[in-house]
């Protein structure tokens, strides 16, 4: 690992990123904001009963590369990784997932992002919900960004507690604390919720990507498409054309067969 070095042009061109980049919050907000609308949310590779590999060389030679997507380790790892080639002082936490209503372990990865004093939580890896812009580390401060609003609040028990405001009522998304994160506690999160079966990504098909004026999103069979507040969904076949609608929206091309996808314990 120590002979790697971060190709930053050819990251830049696999996001469509045009311009320069300086250590400020506009240009972390450019650099978010053009990895989130380039590069899908997916569990494919967890599906195939692949092992998700986050060494720097295996990030880039999938994601940037082959043109893959990822979950949150590989997205977010892939982009910390580009934040510290640029410069900016950034660091991996590890947070717990709430939206079922009951935490889950350590399971989560994203970015703390220091600049001039100011702190920005980073996530480019929790599916149609991650932020499109990095989140200041200020408790009971909404942000908004087009059809997103999210606010961090103090929890006793987990310390920042990251919500979702959804119509009138604020939804937990995810807890982390500032405590350090060494690769060995990234490595037992990445193993648990790519490997056990208890994990939503081992018994799940998933991709998220934005598109203009909306999202696409695929869980299993169903695909959602959201334009301009309008919802479209469709089920689709449990075939090989399914790879296709993959390589069509998401622009995910899978190196298998459809037959070699682990099957979903829910269908839609």
């Amino acid at each position: 690992m120590n002979d790697f070095i971060f190709d930053k042009e050819e990251y830049l061109k696999r996001i469509n990123f045009e311009g320069t980049i300086a250590n400020n919050y506009e240009s972390l907000k450019s650099i978010h904001h053009a990895q989130h609308r380039t590069i899908p949310f997916e569990n494919f590779d967890i599906c195939l009963g692949r092992n998700i590999k986050l060494e720097p060389k295996a990030l880039v030679q999938k994601l940037v590369k082959k043109k893959r997507g990822g979950y949150c380790f590989e997205l977010n790892g892939l982009h910390l990784l580009a934040l510290k080639s640029f410069g900016f002082d950034a660091r991996a936490l590890l947070g717990r997932v709430h939206t079922t209503g009951e935490p889950t372990g350590r399971g989560h990865q994203v970015s703390l992002v220091s600049i001039e004093g100011k702190q920005w939580v980073v996530d480019l890896g929790f599916g149609s919900e991650s932020p499109s812009i990095p989140i200041p580390l200020v408790y009971n401060e909404p942000v908004s960004f087009k059809n997103q609003t999210f606010q961090l609040i103090e929890s006793k028990l987990y310390g920042y507690m990251l919500q979702t405001k959804q119509e009138n009522d604020w939804i937990n998304l995810y807890s982390f604390d500032l405590n350090h994160v060494c690769p060995g506690d990234i490595e037992y999160g990445n193993h648990y919720t790519s490997t056990n079966q208890n994990s939503f990504f081992t018994s799940s098909r998933v991709a998220a990507l934005p598109i203009e004026n909306g999202t696409v999103t695929l869980l299993n069979n169903k695909l959602k498409k959201i334009v301009n507040g309008m919802e479209y969904t469709a089920l689709l076949d449990e075939d090989q054309s399914y790879l296709n609608i993959l390589k069509q929206e998401f622009g995910i091309v899978i190196d298998a067969n459809f037959e070699d996808l682990k099957s979903s314990q829910s269908k839609g």
